[in-house]
């Protein structure tokens, strides 16, 4: 469907486009901020980090290092490995974009630039305006921040036992995230099981025992993904192939 020029008129449609994905974010940050809280953030803190981040797994993965008491590198590498995807996403919408758009105004809207708002606006014929994109994140920014206030606020809420008990919440939504895909895509599935042996081997030999958790992560993130790079290449033309 093209985009109507009127700026309202485009605004709406790009917020009526990002609403479900808006409602899809809720459960989701609300299960962050019970693992946050429940951790020991504040809750005006849990609810900034949704705010200012908007990552999802990277934001899930950063706290969890911080609540682990990981260092600052730890932290700046983790995320940056798990978030580097946005970059690739941003340059793809790059080429969709309308010519007057802005250098402050692409920093605005790269912000809110997730898995599901990149795919929304990468089905939309023709060029991507300001006001689409600013109505296409709002929505969801809103969503997620909502969300996490919604799940910090019940967190501090409760008594201590139970809110300790949520942090389980953090993986078993690892765990949905992980299984859909590795049961339908085979590669997936050994990328996935190279990883955690990975992480194993590095948690359990004596010799790695230097080697603190966050760098574990880091570690087996680069080793499986480069392992499944190495035995499932993805031809060029099938590349393609696909995206046309």
């Amino acid at each position: 469907m093209s985009i109507s020029n009127n700026t309202n008129t485009q605004f709406a449609y790009g917020f009526k486009r990002g609403l479900p994905i808006a409602f899809g974010y809720i459960p989701v940050s609300f299960t962050f901020g019970l693992m946050a809280t429940s951790g020991g953030l504040p809750v005006w803190l849990t609810i900034f980090i949704s705010l200012s981040n908007l990552t999802s797994a990277g934001q899930f993965a950063g706290t969890s290092l911080i609540l682990a008491g990981a260092g600052y590198l730890e932290i700046i590498l983790t995320t940056f490995l798990i978030n580097i995807r946005y970059m690739l996403m941003s340059l793809s919408l790059s080429q969709k974009i309308e010519p007057g758009i802005t250098l402050v105004q692409r920093l605005i809207f790269g912000f809110g630039i997730t898995d599901e708002t990149f795919s929304v606006a990468s089905l939309e014929s023709g060029r991507l305006s300001y006001p689409y994109l600013i109505g296409l994140i709002t929505g969801p920014i809103a969503g997620w921040t909502m969300g996490t206030g919604f799940g910090a606020m019940i967190s501090s809420a409760l008594p201590e036992a139970i809110a300790n008990a949520m942090g389980i919440a953090l993986y078993g939504m690892f765990i949905a995230i992980i299984l859909p895909p590795a049961k339908r895509l085979g590669p997936v599935f050994i990328v996935v099981l190279a990883s955690i042996g990975i992480n194993l081997v590095l948690l359990y030999l004596p010799l790695f025992s230097f080697i603190s958790a966050g760098f574990r992560i880091i570690i087996a993130t680069i080793l499986g993904a480069g392992l499944g790079a190495y035995l499932f290449p993805i031809a060029q033309e099938e590349s393609v192939e696909e995206h046309q």
